[in-house]
Formats: C-alpha cells, structure tokens, sequence
C-alpha cells in the first residue's frame, strides 16, 4: 500500500469539510424554525419579524414560527437564544438596545461574543421634536431658550436607558443644556404626551412617531445623512454635535457557533427578502429604511455602536437607577 503524503492528507481532509459543509446547507433547513422576539406582541419590531418569517417560510416551504418572549428589557427571549441550541433553527430577531445593555446592567450573555449577526432587517432614524408651542424654531434657539430657564424644559423617553433616553442625555452634554428626564412606558404614552403638551421634547423614532411629526417642531435627525423623505431637516452632526451617527436598528442574529454553511444561507436569504420590492415598501411605508447589508457589515456596524453607547453611558454617568 503506497502512504499518502501530509499535503494529500491535508487536501483529502479540506475536501471532506467542503462536502460537509455543502450537504450542511443544502440541507437547512429540515424542520421548523423559531424565530424568537424578546418583546411583546403588536409593535414594530414584533411587526418587521412576522414579515419575514412569512417571507422565509414562502422561500423555504419550511414553517417559520415567531415566538414572543418578553420581559427584563429583553433579555429573558435573548438569553434564550443565546443559551439554546447553535443550528440554525431558533433566531433572535431584536433591537439595538441589545448593545445598549452591555454597559448598564450585568446580562447572562455577552451581546457580541454569543450572538453571530445574519443582517439588519430595517433602520430607524430619531428625530428631536420640541411641542409646537414652543417659540423656538431650530436647535441653536431652543439650547437658548432652555438655558435661559433652568428646570423648566423636559425631555421624555420610552423608558429609561433607551436611545431616546442616551440621546436626550447626551444633548444635555455636548450643549449645557439641564433638560430633566421624565420616563414612559413605550412609545405611545411618549406621544400622546407630547401631543398634549404634558411634554416639551423628545427623541421621538421614526419607526413609531412618523405619522405624528407634521404636529411638533422638529429640530434634528440622529445619523450622518438627512432623510429622504424629510430633506429640509438637518442632522445634529451638520449642527456641530457628535456622536449621534448611530441609528437605531432592528436585527436578524443565531447563536455563535451555529455552522458557518447554515449562517451564511440564513444572511443570503435575508438579504434577497429586503430587496423585494414589496418588503421595502412595506418598511418604508412604518417611516424606516431598508436594511440588508452582509453578516460581516452588520458585524462591523455591531462593534462601532456598542463602543459609541458605551462612551455615551459612561460620560453621561447615565444608570438604570
């Protein structure tokens, strides 16, 4: 019998991997998936997970079950994930406070090393809205205004350690600003006060607030680009402040270790779902952006917001207190 050298060994070895990882894909999936949502059911983010749960369930004749797991901010239907079997057949569908977290409280998972990202799904700008009664026509008037009366001026927030909640206290900040922070429980209590003028600012998403935004006086957009479909409203990096380039994000992610073939085929098809037309009309029309980068893109954005939240959180000195 003529032995075999190392290199043949190696090449015979690295083909054997390749077929397995082929017949890895080929494949997933062979039973139903559970995509799990760590909030309540009716909201954006349990909105945007039903939709392609039905869009991969069409493209892969394989039922795709959303579960809803709220509770602790999060992280119970989070933890679940990241703790529960890496085959590709439990995802977490989730929001940017995933990062957020990492610095404001102590997580049974590390939102970075246990997760492996697919792609965002749908990207929400913030805008800074004052009450319409307010004399104030742009940013620079209002911090004058605000200065002018200390403890008047208030800014709401979804609940505390939100981006709303980061990025109020982060214009306080970078302005001088003492705007006090008054938290709510959700999105609607947020407008319905700021609709009755119970309060005077907020960071109101996009995503949640669009259809209210003719009713306020809008100041700024969080991000490095203007939006589309209000052109006219200049970012607060145009008006001289920084860090407020992340935007908030709704995203696809499996567990780490999940097999590379299964992960890559789960990013492939979320990316041709988010260039469908009618998804992209569907994400626009609740006032978001169409995401549907690569897996290796969504990681980078990942790894660039956690540290600009982190640096915000610690200079802010802002706690779930």
């Amino acid at each position: 019998m003529t032995p075999i050298s190392r290199r043949q060994a190696l090449a015979a070895l690295s083909a054997l991997t390749c077929t397995g990882s082929a017949l890895a894909q080929a494949a997933f999936p062979s039973q139903p998936i559970k995509l799990i949502v760590p909030y309540p059911a009716g909201g954006a983010t349990d909105a945007l997970a039903r939709m392609m749960a039905q869009k991969l369930q069409d493209s892969w004749q394989q039922t795709v079950v959303v579960e809803n797991k709220p509770g602790a901010g999060g992280t119970i239907g989070a933890n679940q994930v990241a703790k529960g079997a890496a085959d590709g057949y439990t995802a977490l569908f989730s929001i940017v406070a995933l990062l957020q977290q990492m610095t404001l409280m102590k997580l049974p998972y590390d939102p970075i090393k246990d997760f492996a990202p697919i792609s965002r799904v749908a990207i929400s700008p913030s805008v800074f809205a004052v009450n319409a009664s307010i004399p104030v026509n742009n940013l620079s008037e209002w911090v004058k205004l605000v200065k002018a009366n200390p403890g008047k001026y208030s800014f709401g927030t979804y609940g505390p350690g939100t981006s709303a909640h980061l990025q109020g206290e982060l214009l306080n900040l970078q302005t001088g600003m003492d705007m006090l922070h008054i938290p709510y429980q959700g999105a609607a209590p947020l407008v319905t006060a700021m609709l009755g003028g119970q309060l005077t600012s907020a960071f109101l998403d996009a995503g949640s607030s669009r259809q209210h935004f003719p009713k306020f006086k809008l100041l700024g957009v969080t991000g490095s680009e203007r939006l589309s479909w209000l052109p006219q409203l200049p970012t607060l990096k145009e008006q001289g402040l920084n860090s407020f380039e992340p935007l908030g994000w709704f995203g696809m992610f499996l567990p780490v270790g999940t097999p590379k073939p299964v992960v890559d085929k789960f990013s492939t098809e979320v990316q041709r779902i988010l260039k469908l037309p009618d998804v992209r009309e569907k994400i626009e029309a609740m006032g978001l952006v169409p995401g549907g980068e690569s897996q290796e893109n969504f990681a980078k954005v990942i790894k660039s917001d956690a540290e600009v939240y982190a640096r915000i959180i610690r200079d802010a000195k802002i706690t779930l207190n």
